[in-house]
């Protein structure tokens, strides 16, 4: 399990908010690898979810990005604790 901690006003990067203009959410990102990428390898999975954690500015540090790999290379269920700040 990863935990990432947002603020209020950055959760629309983290999940698909519709009332927000920002139109590249995580989780997408990370649902799209997950259905196109199970059985790849780890370091195939990786720096696309770098990249995408960087285009949605989310500091996921790189032991969480290889647990999120991991997950989507098996196939595993991946469980993430979201902690939102009001700033």
């Amino acid at each position: 399990m990863g935990e990432i901690t947002v603020s209020a006003q950055q959760i629309d990067h983290l999940v698909h908010d519709p009332a927000s203009a920002y139109d590249a959410p995580y989780m997408q990102a990370y649902a799209g690898l997950a259905a196109s990428h199970r059985g790849r390898p780890v370091a195939e999975i990786v720096p696309l979810l770098r990249a995408a954690a960087d285009a949605a500015l989310l500091g996921f540090t790189g032991t969480d990005l290889v647990e999120q790999a991991r997950a989507i290379s098996t196939g595993a269920r991946y469980e993430l604790r979201v902690h939102v700040t009001g700033h």
